[in-house]
C-alpha cells in the first residue's frame, strides 16, 4: 500500500464520520427544539431523564464492567438524583439530604457487591461521584428550561451552542491549524490551536444567541459566557477523555451514530449547561 493511499484512508474515514455527525444533528436538532419550545418543562425533563439513564449506564459500564447489578443500581440512583434535584430545588434541607445520602448508598452497594478488593475503592468513589457528575449536570440542563422563565428554552439552546460550536470550532481549527499538543496524556489528538478554535466557536454561539433569539442577554454577558462556557466545556470533554483512557475505552457507547455514546455527546454539555444555569440563578 502506498503512502498516499494510507493517508487517504484516514481522511476518507474522517469525512464519512463528519457526514454521519451532520446527518444525526439534522434529525435530532428539530426534535430537541420542538421539545424545548413547544413542549412543557416536564416534557424536557423526561427527555433529559432518559438521556441521563443512558449516560449513567455507559459510565458505570466503564467502572463496573462485570457487575450489571451494581451498574443498574447506580443508573437508577443517578436518574433518581436528577429527578430529586428537580423536585427539591425549593428546599435546601431536602437537597442537602440528597447530596449526603447518595455517597452513603454508593458505599453500601460496594459492600454488598464487593468483588475484587483491588478495585473496590475505585468502585466506591465511582458510585459516590458518578451520580453527581452525570445526574447533577443533566439536572441543571433540565432546570435551565424551567427556571429560565420565558427565555428558559433559549438558554438551553445557548448551552447547546456553547458545547456544539466549541466542538466544531475545535475540530476544524485542530484539523487545519493544529501543531502544538494540548494534553497528550489525556487526549493525544487535541491541540492548543484546536482549543483556541473551540473558544472562538463558543463565542460565535453566544453572539448568535444574543443577536438572534436571546436578546435579553446583554452583549458583555454573552461574550463572557462564550469564553468561560466553551473553555470550561473543554475541561468537561477532557475529563471524560481521562475516564475513558483510564479504562481503556474509545467511546462510552454507540447509541448516537457518528458520535459514540450519550456521555461522549454531553461531556461538555454537562458543564456548559451548569454554567448557564448558574448564570440564570445569580446574574439575572
Amino acid at each position: 500500500m502506498s503512502e498516499s493511499t494510507a493517508a487517504a484512508k484516514p481522511a476518507k474515514s474522517a469525512n464519512s464520520n463528519l457526514a454521519v455527525r451532520f446527518a444525526t444533528a439534522l434529525v435530532g436538532g428539530p426534535i430537541i427544539l420542538a421539545l424545548l419550545y413547544l413542549g412543557p418543562p416536564w416534557g424536557w425533563l423526561c427527555f433529559v431523564a432518559a438521556a441521563t439513564a443512558v449516560g449513567a449506564w455507559e459510565l458505570f459500564g466503564m467502572t463496573h464492567p462485570e457487575d450489571d447489578v451494581s451498574r443498574a443500581a447506580a443508573t437508577v440512583i443517578t436518574v433518581a438524583l436528577t429527578l430529586g434535584i428537580w423536585f427539591c430545588t425549593g428546599s435546601a434541607v431536602q437537597l442537602l439530604t440528597l447530596f449526603l445520602v447518595v455517597p452513603l448508598v454508593g458505599m453500601v452497594i460496594t459492600l454488598v457487591r464487593l468483588g475484587d478488593m483491588k478495585t473496590a475503592a475505585m468502585r466506591t468513589m465511582a458510585l459516590a461521584f458518578g451520580p453527581l457528575y452525570v445526574g447533577g449536570g443533566m439536572a441543571a440542563l433540565a432546570m435551565l428550561r424551567r427556571d429560565g422563565g420565558e427565555d428558559g428554552a433559549s438558554f438551553v439552546v445557548l448551552a447547546l451552542l456553547l458545547s456544539w460550536l466549541s466542538d466544531t470550532g475545535g475540530y476544524f481549527a485542530g484539523r487545519f491549524l493544529g501543531k502544538h499538543k494540548l494534553y497528550p496524556a489525556v487526549s493525544p489528538k487535541k491541540t492548543v490551536e484546536g482549543s483556541l478554535g473551540g473558544v472562538a466557536g463558543g463565542v460565535v454561539g453566544a453572539l448568535l444567541a444574543h443577536f438572534l433569539f436571546l436578546r435579553s442577554l446583554p452583549l458583555g454577558h454573552a461574550l463572557a459566557l462564550g469564553v468561560v462556557g466553551s473553555a470550561l466545556g473543554q475541561v468537561g470533554d477532557l475529563g471524560e477523555s481521562l475516564l475513558k483512557r483510564s479504562f481503556g475505552v474509545k467511546d462510552s457507547g454507540g447509541i448516537v451514530p457518528g458520535h459514540g455514546g450519550i456521555l461522549d455527546r454531553v461531556d461538555a454539555l454537562l458543564v456548559t449547561g451548569t454554567i448557564c444555569y448558574l448564570y440564570v440563578l445569580w446574574a439575572r
